[in-house]
């Protein structure tokens, strides 16, 4: 999943609410735990690249969502394969033995990584850090009663996804600068690396601090005092869109469980 990150655009899911596409990507989890056949792993394969394709988002930004969990979902992949032992053997190399439950289970947990990757990254790139953070803080409102801040949780999280590819790029950027110093950080025994990523950490964390110093005497010069009376320069609105986005959870609910053979 990319954070902090919005390509904006003028499909439906761009014009959708954030609260709307908060409570499908949410709905959206446990949907993928019914795909345990051909049939729905089939449905739902075809439903994402649907979204993908409705999405009008160059297919570059949905990789570069999947590329951190890919040795994840390698790893997983391989667990299934050779610890399931059940079902007719496929195929054998002396000791080495794949079994079809095995199999069935390494494709099924690696479709079910990629269903989730994609559909919240699909989220976070129609959806600005700003109108994620007011939904969040919308969803969030009925704890007020029990005095959690919600207002204050919004915040930490509208600021940490606006810093979050500050950071990704001044990462990349002191890397570089130690690589052309003569760093290898991906070469010698672990204890090495570590021990090299040590300069890079250094510089990193004083410039995240100074940040957040700058942040607060900006923000303490603006008048800010929490979120008491405050109001948004955008309100969220219900829109027959969202209720769309609705009808269609269910109605990929229902199918899926018809799929899975449930009725």
């Amino acid at each position: 999943m990319i954070v902090g990150q919005h390509i904006p655009g003028t499909s439906y899911l761009h014009r959708s609410s954030a609260v709307a596409k908060i409570i499908f990507a949410f709905c959206f989890i446990p949907l993928v735990f019914l795909a345990n056949n051909a049939a729905t792993n089939l449905f739902l394969l075809v439903f994402t690249f649907l979204a993908l394709a409705s999405s009008k988002l160059p297919i570059r930004y949905v990789l570069k969502g999947l590329r951190p969990i890919l040795f994840l979902i390698v790893f997983t992949f391989i667990i299934q394969l050779l610890f399931t032992r059940e079902g007719a053997v496929l195929l054998e190399f002396g000791w080495f033995k794949i079994y079809e439950e095995g199999l069935r289970l390494a494709i099924i947990v690696s479709l079910r990584f990629f269903y989730l990757v994609s559909i919240t990254t699909l989220v976070t790139l129609t959806t600005s850090p700003i109108e994620l953070t007011d939904a969040i803080e919308l969803l969030l409102k009925p704890f007020k009663v029990v005095r959690v801040p919600t207002h204050e949780i919004a915040l930490m999280l509208s600021i940490s996804l606006r810093f979050l590819p500050t950071l990704a790029e001044e990462t990349e950027k002191i890397m570089k600068a130690q690589q052309a110093r003569g760093v290898d950080l991906s070469a010698g025994p672990i204890k090495e690396r570590l021990r090299a990523i040590i300069p890079l950490l250094i510089p990193l964390f004083i410039s995240a601090f100074k940040r957040a110093e700058d942040l607060a005497t900006a923000m303490e010069a603006r008048g800010y005092r929490g979120g008491e009376g405050r109001t948004r320069l955008r309100e969220s609105k219900w829109t027959g869109r969202d209720t769309g986005l609705m009808i269609l959870l269910i109605a990929l609910g229902l199918l899926l469980v018809y799929l899975r053979g449930g009725f």
